[in-house]
């Protein structure tokens, strides 16, 4: 399982970070974030890390020249995009690209269809203000729907206390952890970063839980389940059956 801090600021957090088993890291270039990082600081930091590890960028709702130009200065490997930026948008980014899903109440499982599976989804909390970082978890349940279809990161409201359950609910590809392992914005705390990876083990160790050797053929088969769910709502709605076609 993928698993990514985000909202670094500092080389000793993102060592802390790497040393505890983080694959990505992620920094804040969006100026109204109270963890926005300076893009030279950022290179700074990603100049350091080990070859191996993920480096990404969060924008939100940023002019695409200005996005390119940060993730050519720092070297970023990923572009994540926290605003209302379309699928069109993507087209222009010269990183891969993971978008932002603000899932709350009103959230549509089927909207997310609009997004091509090159681009990975995160699913966070609906935060219109802050975009982000907010501490509130999401709705677990519609979540793993989305989770069953396609590739997808958990985010909202993740810690060390809550993480082994939301891994087993969801069974995400990935999970993207900030505020839950710090102790003020843009400062990790390290006692809880040990913990949230000690917690993300006990996970794939219990029982009941989601082993590593099973979540390809669980995935697999939440994907084949959630497809025969969706296109019979289509049929029943006659919108995409053979019928429907006939009839045009």
């Amino acid at each position: 399982m993928l698993i990514k801090i985000c909202g670094i600021t500092r080389l000793a957090d993102a060592e802390a970070a790497v040393e505890q088993g983080a694959h990505a890291l992620g920094s804040v270039f969006w100026a109204n974030s109270p963890r926005f990082i300076d893009p030279y600081r950022a290179r700074a930091i990603a100049s350091a890390l080990p070859p191996f590890v993920t480096t990404v960028g969060v924008f939100v709702n940023q002019r695409s020249e200005y996005v390119n130009g940060v993730a050519a200065l720092v070297g970023l490997a990923a572009i994540q995009l926290h605003g209302d930026e379309s699928p069109s948008y993507v087209a222009a980014m010269t990183r891969p690209v993971i978008k932002a899903i603000a899932w709350g109440p009103a959230s549509e499982v089927d909207g997310v269809a609009a997004w091509p599976l090159r681009v990975t989804l995160l699913l966070d909390s609906h935060d219109p203000v802050g975009r982000g970082g907010t501490g509130r978890t999401i709705d677990w349940a519609s979540a793993s729907t989305v989770a069953a279809a396609r590739r997808v990161v958990l985010a909202g409201g993740l810690t060390p206390e809550n993480v082994g359950e939301a891994i087993a609910r969801v069974k995400p590809f990935g999970i993207d952890v900030s505020s839950g392992v710090e102790t003020s914005p843009g400062i990790k705390d390290h006692g809880r970063l040990k913990a949230l990876f000690e917690a993300v083990a006990r996970a794939f160790e219990t029982p009941n839980g989601p082993r590593e050797e099973e979540a390809p053929a669980a995935r697999a088969r939440r994907r084949r389940e959630a497809r025969r769910s969706r296109a019979a709502e289509r049929e029943r709605a006659g919108v995409g059956s053979p019928r429907a076609s006939r009839k045009g």
